[in-house]
C-alpha cells in the first residue's frame, strides 16, 4: 500500500516509470555472481546503452546499479559506484536517513517536464553541478529499489543565466532610451513654446500695430484679419505639440494637475466622459515616478480611443502605504489575449516597459462586463517628495 501511494504521488510518466521497473527487475533478478538469466542480461545491455545517468538504490540510498552513462557524469567508474552511498553523487537532504525519494524533494520542480525535480550532482573532483532527475520506486521480493534518471543541466543553466543577463542589459537599455527621449521632448516643447511660440506672439502683436495704421482700407483689414486668424491657428497648435511633447503642468504643477489637463484634453478631442479621482496630496513624486505615470495614463486613454469604442474611462490613483494603485478602466469592447500579444501592440509594450522601469507590476485584462481593466502596483516609498 505504502509503494501504491509513494508512485501516485511523484506522478511518474510512462516512460520513466516503465525505466525504473526495468532498473528494479534487473537488480531484484541478478544472481550473486552478478550474470543473471537472458532477460536480466538483456535489461542490462539496455541500461547499459541508454544515453541518459541511470543509477538504481536500495531503501538505504545504497548504490545497487549504474551505467555507463551515469559514471561517466560523476567522474568514476561503474565498479567505483556500487555500493557506494547515494550522498557520495547526489547532495544528500538535509535531514540524514532518507530515502533516495528524499534527495530530489527540497528542490522543487524543474526542467521541461512535471516529472523533473531539481537535485545538485557531486563529481569525483569534488565539482558539483546542477542537475534534474526523475526517479521511480518498484516493489519486489520484499525490496524497495529506486531508479534514478539523470540528466546534467550545466549547460541549460548556463544559457538561462546568460538569456536573463540579456534580458536585464535589454531592460537597462529600454530605461535608458525612456530617460534620453523624454529628455529630448522636454528639450524640444520648451524650445517651441519660449522661441517660437514667443516670436509668434511677437508677430501677432506687430499684426495690431498694422491693423491700427491701415484702418482706411477693407481690403487691408480683411487680409489683416485673415494673417492674425492663421497666425491665432499656429499658436494653438504649437501650444499642442508642445504640450504633447511635455505638459508644462508636470513642471510647473505637478502630476495631479497635469493629469487633470490630460483627462480634459482627452474629453475634448475624443468626446468620451473620463472621471479622474485622486488626491493631489498622493501624487506628489519625483519627476521619473510622476512622467512615467503620466505616460502610463496617456498611453491608456491613447489606446482607449484608438481601439475601445468606449463611452466612459475611470482613472483611479491612490497611495496604499509605500505603493501606488492605477486602475484605468473602460466600458468598452474589451481586450483578447490575441489583441496583447500582437507585434504592433507597441502601445502596451511601453506600458509594461516603464511599470517595469519603476519595479512595478501590470495586469491588462478584462473587465467584468464589457470592458477592459489595467491595475498597476507601483513602489512608490523612494519617489516620494
Amino acid at each position: 500500500m505504502t509503494h501504491q501511494r509513494t508512485l501516485r504521488r511523484r506522478g511518474r510518466s510512462a516512460a520513466v516509470f516503465a525505466l525504473g521497473l526495468l532498473g528494479g527487475n534487473l537488480i531484484a533478478r541478478l544472481n550473486v555472481d552478478g550474470h543473471g538469466d537472458a532477460p536480466a542480461r538483456h535489461s542490462r545491455r539496455i541500461v547499459d546503452n541508454a544515453g541518459e545517468a541511470i543509477i538504481s538504490a536500495d531503501e538505504f540510498s545504497r548504490v545497487v546499479l549504474a551505467n555507463p552513462a551515469a559514471a561517466a557524469m560523476f567522474g568514476v567508474s561503474v565498479g567505483q559506484m556500487l555500493g557506494q552511498p547515494l550522498a557520495h553523487f547526489i547532495r544528500a537532504p538535509a535531514e540524514p536517513g532518507g530515502s533516495p525519494l528524499d534527495y530530489f524533494q527540497g528542490g522543487g520542480r524543474a526542467g521541461r517536464r512535471a516529472t523533473d525535480y531539481a537535485g545538485v550532482g557531486m563529481r569525483a573532483d569534488g565539482d558539483a553541478f546542477p542537475i534534474e532527475g526523475s526517479i521511480t520506486d518498484a516493489f519486489q521480493d520484499g525490496v524497495t529499489l529506486y531508479t534514478i534518471i539523470l540528466r546534467d543541466i550545466s549547460e541549460r543553466q548556463r544559457v538561462q543565466q546568460k538569456l536573463a543577463r540579456s534580458h536585464d542589459q535589454l531592460r537597462q537599455l529600454s530605461a535608458a532610451l525612456q530617460t534620453i527621449r523624454e529628455e529630448e521632448r522636454t528639450h524640444i516643447s520648451r524650445e517651441l513654446h519660449d522661441d517660437l511660440g514667443q516670436l509668434l506672439a511677437s508677430l501677432r502683436m506687430d499684426l495690431t500695430l498694422l491693423r491700427e495704421t491701415c484702418a482706411g482700407s477693407d481690403d487691408s483689414q480683411r487680409l489683416i484679419a485673415g494673417m492674425d486668424a492663421n497666425l491665432l491657428t499656429a499658436i494653438t497648435s504649437l501650444r499642442r505639440i508642445a504640450t504633447n511633447l511635455r505638459p508644462r503642468a508636470l513642471d510647473e504643477g505637478g502630476l495631479y494637475f497635469a493629469l487633470q489637463g490630460l483627462r480634459d484634453d482627452f474629453v475634448e478631442r475624443h468626446g468620451i466622459a473620463c472621471e479622474l479621482l485622486a488626491d493631489e496630496a498622493e501624487l506628489r513624486l519625483d519627476d521619473q515616478a510622476s512622467t512615467a505615470i503620466f505616460r502610463i495614463v496617456q498611453e491608456a486613454l491613447t489606446n482607449v480611443a484608438r481601439h475601445a469604442q468606449a463611452t466612459r474611462v475611470t482613472l483611479t490613483l491612490y497611495r496604499s502605504n509605500s505603493e501606488l494603485l492605477i486602475t484605468i478602466r473602460d466600458d468598452g469592447r474589451g481586450i483578447d489575449d490575441a489583441d496583447m500579444e500582437k507585434a504592433e501592440s507597441l502601445g502596451l509594450v511601453g506600458m509594461r516597459e516603464r511599470v517595469w522601469g519603476l519595479k512595478g507590476e501590470i495586469s491588462i485584462g478584462p473587465d467584468e462586463g464589457p470592458g477592459t481593466r489595467i491595475d498597476i502596483v507601483l513602489p512608490v516609498a523612494s519617489h516620494i517628495v
